[in-house]
């Protein structure tokens, strides 16, 4: 661990990590949550895939892809996780594996609940509503208290199941797209299985910048992008279900392409961007040669840090999301006091100041602007943003 934090701080490697990214000019992206961006190296063999199958076309799909490289490409990501190659299906993105993964769970009767809370992404917070309206189910929504902590984290689900002893169907989103709070997922679903109820994890952000272990942490159930941190083209996500709970999951709409039991019935069918795929090795091997989450992730953190730390001492700024290690990433929002609507603030930064960020809303603790660093920030944009914040704050306060 010295050694990574060590690391994190030498500008000189992480300038060569930046050189291999194609920057367009314009203003400063502090918004990298959104998407990642390729490497060079990444979007020039994306570039051959497509080339490459744009002449072929169907023939090599038909002959090689259908049938063995997309088991192979589908059998490498699951050895990056560490799980059963039997439990990955290859979907579009997250929200796409999510949705399968609500809608066609199968352990629900009329009259259970169903248990949301104020940090879930909209997609999912939309299945979990169409579900309970279709089956007669009713939904429980709670809202976290702020600041969170840790413990009021896994105390707000340990009072939600105690208060509705029905719930049998949770969503839980391991880094939340509002705020970046990172929540306690092990405890929180070690304590839902004490209650006899299951968690579907959203875990779209987390891929790639948080290092974690998906059995240890008990979860059945969960939808990743990997064009987020991991740094694969669009379009790319995957879906996870232990195989012992396979039979929760009914085949999407379905789907019997394969023969049962098979995870990839439970994913969406339909043609998908092959190039995207076949480049996925190549991003694979990017991440693993730099050292994958545990090196990304600090990288991350060091850099959000540097803004964090000074941005708390200034009048007029609310910085949202805790400094507890356990509960950040590289995402963090803040929010100027004096406004309860952040958009013109965030129109600000970028006339005034050159920086792009993005509003956020819908969470209880109100609106705030995100900041997400990305892995070819510098130590100069992060000073531009620091610059930004304190004229804005002495402006605000004056």
């Amino acid at each position: 661990m010295p050694r990574i934090e060590e690391n994190a701080r030498d500008e000189n490697f992480w300038h060569t990590i930046a050189q291999r990214y194609d920057l367009e000019h314009g203003p400063i992206n502090l918004e990298n949550g959104y998407f990642g961006r390729m490497t060079r190296s990444v979007a020039q063999d994306y570039q051959h895939q497509i080339d490459f199958i744009n002449r072929i076309n169907s023939v090599h799909v038909r002959q090689q892809f259908d049938d063995t490289q997309s088991t192979e490409i589908r059998n490498r990501l699951a050895d990056l996780l560490e799980v059963d190659h039997a439990s990955i299906a290859l979907t579009r993105c997250a929200s796409d594996a999510l949705q399968s993964l609500i809608g066609n769970y199968n352990g629900l009767q009329p009259g259970d609940q169903l248990l949301i809370c104020d940090l879930e992404y909209p997609s999912v917070e939309y299945a979990m509503r169409w579900v309970a309206r279709q089956r007669g189910l009713e939904i429980i929504e709670i809202t976290h208290s702020h600041p969170a902590t840790h413990e009021s984290l896994i105390a707000g689900y340990r009072e939600a199941f105690e208060r509705h002893p029905r719930i049998k169907l949770m969503t839980l989103t391991h880094v939340t797209h509002r705020t970046g709070l990172v929540l306690p997922v092990q405890a929180i679903v070690q304590l839902a299985k004490e209650h006899g109820v299951d968690v579907v994890l959203d875990g779209a952000h987390a891929l790639g910048q948080i290092d974690f272990d998906l059995q240890a942490m008990g979860v059945a159930f969960a939808g990743y992008n990997l064009h987020k941190w991991i740094g694969a083209p669009l379009t790319l996500g995957f879906m996870y279900i232990d195989p012992k709970r396979l039979s929760s999951i009914d085949p999407d709409m379905g789907n019997q392409r394969l023969p049962e039991p098979d995870v990839r019935n439970r994913a969406p069918y339909g043609t998908v961007n092959i190039p995207a795929w076949l480049t996925l090795p190549k991003v694979l091997q990017e991440h693993i040669e730099l050292g994958g989450s545990a090196v990304k992730g600090a990288r991350l953190n060091y850099l959000r840090n540097l803004w964090v730390s000074e941005a708390r001492q200034l009048p007029g700024i609310e910085v949202l999301t805790p400094d507890d290690p356990r509960l950040h990433c590289a995402i963090t929002s803040f929010r100027f006091t004096h406004l309860d609507d952040q958009q013109p603030m965030v129109e600000r930064l970028l006339n005034d100041y050159n920086l792009f960020t993005v509003a956020r809303s819908g969470s209880a603790c109100g609106s705030c602007i995100r900041i997400t660093v990305g892995f070819a920030t510098t130590l100069e944009d992060i000073n531009q943003l620091i610059k930004a914040l304190r004229e804005l704050s002495c402006n605000a306060s004056a």
